[in-house]
């Protein structure tokens, strides 16, 4: 059933992006059109690995990319929204919940089930909370690449938007370490 759930909302994700594109060619504005059509590349990409994988994406992180790349590509670079100061440290939080679902997901896969109820649930939040800090590590490290390397501008604010962009892509990950502690508890009763 999540599995066909999953599937119907990539699948409605990248029609709706397709639409838009369309409708932004029409209008020859073909920029943002490119954009558009970036969501729909970007849609396929779990539709693509639940239909040609065995690897299993967990509804948590189904939902958390959608909600990033609708936030991140239609309202923030089509409409907008990205104007509004506070739209990049929203999605910075969101982007946070994501890679510390794709953690959890993580510390389940790789170890065996017998040993997942033997984990102090402390560890698992702190896995967790790592993993997602160390994402947001990455991402500034991408930005500032780019920046420097063909001066395009990531980090407009510097490094007051650089340490904003780790706060919340740690806020993100602690709501989701605080909930596998909780979590984790509740396997070890």
């Amino acid at each position: 059933m999540r599995k066909k759930v999953s599937i119907f909302l990539c699948f409605l994700y990248v029609v709706f992006m397709a639409v838009v594109a369309v409708q932004l060619f029409l209008k020859d504005n073909n920029s943002d059109a490119l954009i558009a059509l970036g969501g729909v590349a970007c849609g396929l990409i779990p539709l693509l690995i639940i239909l040609l994988t065995k690897f299993e994406l967990s509804l948590q992180i189904i939902i958390f990319y959608l909600v990033f790349l609708f936030g991140s590509q239609f309202l923030g670079s089509l409409q907008g929204f990205y104007r509004n100061g506070w739209w990049d440290s929203f999605m910075h939080l969101i982007s946070g919940i994501l890679i510390a679902f794709f953690g959890f997901d993580l510390y389940k896969r790789l170890l065996r089930k017998d040993n997942i109820s033997h984990l102090s649930p402390w560890f698992v939040s702190l896995f967790i909370l790592s993993f997602a800090v160390f994402g947001g590590v990455l991402w500034e490290i991408y930005e500032f690449t780019m920046d420097n390397l063909f001066e395009m501008g990531l980090q407009g604010g510097g490094n007051r938007d650089t340490m904003t962009d780790l706060i919340t892509d740690s806020l993100g990950g602690l709501i989701i370490a605080i909930w596998s502690f909780f979590k984790s508890k509740m396997f070890i009763q």
